[in-house]
């Protein structure tokens, strides 16, 4: 964790057993001052009763909430919340761990798994980081890539045309290396990470896009990918 960090991490948690509540508060108060519990619920009701007066920056949400699904309940805290929603899960359904994400986790991150790597996913998830490992991602990015959405050239191809050159290319590199890290592909440009962060942000800013998937997602439905499409 990063000790320069000025405010803590804010986490809300949701999860539908007391006990396991019980236990990750006390994990997250573990990782201070880098990261706070605000507040828990055992279902999504009574999460969007105190959501707003919490005010986390990232919501740490079970799958299986006994009576709720936690993948139906990603879209309403998603409108109810800012924070960036990270799955805790003991489901081991992969199908089910990308349907979060496409829903709009940010990523998943199974009950199983170390304390440290619970916090770290947080932590990373924070700074606007997607926690999937390389087979997730590739399943996803493809099931974007593979998504039957018309081409739309107004009022998109203004934003498009608000690229410079270099975004361009780095949009098609992205959007070619599903699987890449963002190292990979600053190597592969011959940058340095934070200039490909730059980029990235300009890029999103331009694009109204929030993240790598996203802008995998737009990059093929536009035909920035690079290909003869």
């Amino acid at each position: 964790m990063n000790a320069s960090v000025a405010q803590p991490i804010r986490v809300f948690l949701i999860d539908d057993h007391a006990s396991v509540l019980w236990g990750l508060e006390r994990l997250i108060q573990s990782g201070k001052p880098q990261l706070e519990a605000v507040g828990s619920a055992t279902g999504l009701a009574k999460a969007l009763q105190t959501l707003g007066q919490a005010a986390p920056d990232v919501i740490l949400l079970d799958m299986d909430l006994g009576q709720e699904s936690g993948l139906d309940a990603i879209p309403t805290l998603l409108a109810h919340s800012s924070a960036k929603i990270l799955i805790l899960t003991g489901m081991r359904d992969k199908a089910m761990h990308d349907k979060a994400v496409l829903a709009g986790a940010r990523g998943v991150v199974e009950k199983e798994a170390p304390a440290e790597a619970i916090l770290l996913a947080i932590a990373k998830v924070h700074a606007g980081e997607i926690w999937l490992d390389r087979a997730a991602t590739g399943r996803i990015f493809a099931a974007l890539a593979h998504q039957n959405v018309p081409r739309t050239p107004d009022p998109e191809q203004q934003k498009i045309a608000g690229l410079t050159e270099r975004e361009r290319e780095i949009v098609a590199m992205t959007a070619r290396n599903a699987g890449a890290s963002a190292k990979d592909i600053a190597q592969s440009l011959h940058i340095s990470d934070s200039t490909l962060r730059n980029h990235l942000t300009s890029i999103y800013s331009k694009l109204g896009v929030a993240n790598r998937l996203e802008l995998f997602a737009y990059a093929h439905r536009h035909g920035l990918d690079g290909s003869s499409a």
